[in-house]
């Protein structure tokens, strides 16, 4: 990992006729991806760097800088991610507060601001217009002393919360009108075992009675994220994982029609993030694919929240780009 070139900080306001700041940065490789967020802010920079115009088909590799936004009006703990002098996204929150201490070190350490391998990728054209452009970085999580693992969303699925940018996963509304509404009942979740292993019984036996769609999907959605933390303690838990997703997603067409009907619009669908980040992972491009372009499809034109319908836009690109990349094509 050696020093090369410079990164222009772009966030700052300088005094006229004095030059941008330069600072060495140094390059840390890795092959685990790291998302980048909010690019849809910077498109106009994105096809700048790229040197292609909206509707060009997009796999253009570069070198990111992560520069840490302490300034930031919304997030102190915000980073931001450069390239070429451009901001062109930011690390999702959670990911920022993760990884910071780790990002001050290496820049302590180092000297020098850390930088990461990137691609951007997307474009083309579909049936709603021109593609927009996306960000990804690969890394090493130990250079930032993190543990290389798949991060599920805050015990995502089944304990949704209300933000004041609004619905996610919808269980924060549903738990709030359980009483006035007849048609579910979430009174389960209150008496689930601590224990993973004998909640995933009792959700197993609640699945297996229980008809009504609402209670379904979430009940659905806790078994998920139970059985992926059970993943370490008993070798079959991936395994069924994978197959309560698959079972999950053979509703979801009568869950999201509950949806339409209770609050006419549909809540963040985790199953479909979480199966195209497992798929990744694997390299296992084309049932990424199949998993974004399924959340998709299920959003249609009411997902309540558009940042779920970005990152799923951002993971089919991706998958596309490595496909093409293969010569095997979509």
């Amino acid at each position: 990992m050696g020093l090369f070139g410079r990164t222009r900080g772009s966030q700052q306001p300088r005094p006229t006729g004095v030059g941008p700041r330069t600072v060495d940065a140094r390059l840390y490789e890795g092959d685990e991806d790291l998302e980048v967020v909010g690019e849809a802010s910077y498109q106009d920079a994105l096809w700048s760097i790229c040197g292609g115009r909206p509707g060009d088909s997009v796999r253009h590799g570069a070198i990111a800088a992560l520069v840490p936004e302490p300034d930031n009006l919304y997030d102190p703990h915000a980073i931001v991610v450069q390239i070429g002098g451009h901001v062109v996204g930011y690390l999702p929150r959670s990911t920022a507060r993760e990884y910071g201490p780790g990002l001050r070190r290496l820049m302590a350490d180092s000297g020098a601001v850390v930088a990461l391998r990137a691609v951007i990728v997307g474009g083309g054209y579909y049936s709603d217009g021109p593609g927009r452009l996306g960000v990804w970085l690969t890394h090493d999580p130990s250079d930032f002393g993190v543990q290389p693992a798949m991060r599920r969303g805050a015990a995502a699925a089944g304990r949704g919360s209300t933000r004041q940018d609004g619905m996610r996963t919808g269980f924060s509304e549903a738990w709030q009108t359980d009483i006035e509404d007849d048609s579910y009942d979430l009174s389960w979740y209150e008496t689930l075992p601590h224990g993973d292993r004998d909640a995933i019984a009792v959700l197993r036996t609640l699945l297996a009675t229980d008809p009504d769609p609402i209670d379904r999907h979430f009940q659905f959605a806790e078994l998920e994220t139970r059985l992926y933390r059970c993943r370490d303690l008993y070798e079959t838990a991936l395994a069924e994982f994978d197959e309560c997703c698959q079972r999950h997603d053979a509703e979801m067409e009568t869950i999201c029609a509950a949806f339409h009907a209770k609050w006419g619009k549909v809540p963040m669908l985790e199953t479909y993030r979480q199966m195209a980040i497992r798929r990744q992972k694997q390299k296992d491009w084309r049932a990424c694919l199949w998993w974004a372009e399924r959340g998709l499809e299920l959003y249609g034109n009411a997902a309540a929240r558009q940042d779920a319908v970005e990152d799923l836009l951002k993971r089919r690109n991706r998958a596309l780009a490595k496909l093409e990349a293969a010569g095997e094509g979509p």
